[in-house]
C-alpha cells in the first residue's frame, strides 16, 4: 500500500504532503466528554493514527457501524502549526467501548485503515485564531465547535506532544471533537466548514440557532464535502 498524501494549498500551486503520522487529542471538549459518559482526564489524552488511516471515502460501516467526529486539524511545518484544515475522526464506537472496559488501547477502534478524512490544508498566520467549525449532515447542523471550548489550546497541545514525541513536517494534529457525534448513515451528505477569528459570542448565537454561521460570519474560509457510502 502506498503512502497517503494530503493537499497543502500554496499561492502558486498545490503541494502534496505525506504525513508520517496523525496525532489525535482526545477528550478536549467537556461537553463531548459528558455526552459519552467519560471522566474528565487529569492530563491531555493522546493517541495516534498511522498514515494508512487517511482516506477520502466516508464509510458508514466497516465490520460495525462507524461514528463520525468532526475536528479542527493542524499541519506541522518548520517546527510549528503552519496550516489548518478540518477532518473526520472515524470511530468503531462499539469496539472502543469494549476496549475501554478492559483497559486496553483504542487503536483497533480508532487507527484502522480508512479512519481519518481531511480537507485540503491552508497556510495560516499568527493573526488567525478563534477558529470555528461546523459539520452539517444533509444540510442539518450536527456539530458546532469553537477553539475557546478546547481544554487544551493549540500552542499547549504542540508543546505537550513535543515533550515525548517528535512532530515531523507534514504531520497532522487532530484537536478533538465537540458534542454531537453519532453514527454515519449511508448515502448522507457531510459538509464541514471552517471560519477564523470568530468572537465567542457570535459562536454562541449560532449555537442557539438565532442565525446561521453564514449569516453571522459570511462564507467559510474552507469547506469540505463527502458522500457517505
Amino acid at each position: 500500500m502506498s503512502l497517503q498524501q494530503l493537499v497543502l494549498k500554496q499561492q502558486n500551486a498545490d503541494v502534496l504532503i505525506t504525513p508520517s503520522k496523525i496525532v489525535c487529542i482526545g477528550r478536549n471538549y467537556v461537553d463531548h466528554i459528558h455526552e459519552l459518559g467519560n471522566d474528565v482526564p487529569d492530563e491531555m489524552v493522546v493517541f495516534l493514527k498511522p498514515n494508512s488511516a487517511i482516506t477520502d471515502t466516508l464509510h458508514s460501516e466497516m465490520g460495525e457501524p462507524l461514528h463520525y467526529e468532526a475536528e479542527l486539524c493542524f499541519m506541522v511545518q518548520d517546527g510549528q502549526f503552519s496550516a489548518v484544515g478540518v477532518g473526520l475522526d472515524m470511530t468503531k464506537r462499539e469496539l472502543q467501548g469494549k476496549l475501554k472496559k478492559q483497559g486496553l488501547p483504542w487503536e483497533r477502534s480508532k487507527a484502522f485503515d480508512g479512519s481519518a478524512l481531511f480537507s485540503e490544508f491552508i497556510p495560516i498566520t499568527s493573526a488567525q485564531q478563534d477558529w470555528c467549525f461546523q459539520l452539517t449532515i444533509d444540510n442539518v447542523v450536527s456539530q458546532l465547535g469553537h477553539q475557546q471550548l478546547m481544554t487544551y489550546q493549540p500552542n499547549a497541545m504542540f508543546a505537550a506532544i513535543n515533550e515525548f514525541m517528535s512532530l515531523n513536517d507534514g504531520d497532522i494534529v487532530m484537536t478533538g471533537t465537540p458534542k454531537g457525534v453519532g453514527a454515519v448513515c449511508g448515502n448522507t451528505s457531510f459538509e464541514i466548514s471552517l471560519w477564523p477569528n470568530v468572537p465567542f459570542e457570535v459562536f454562541e448565537s449560532a449555537l442557539c440557532g438565532d442565525k446561521s454561521m453564514v449569516e453571522l460570519c459570511g462564507q467559510a474560509m474552507l469547506v469540505k464535502q463527502w458522500k457517505a457510502v
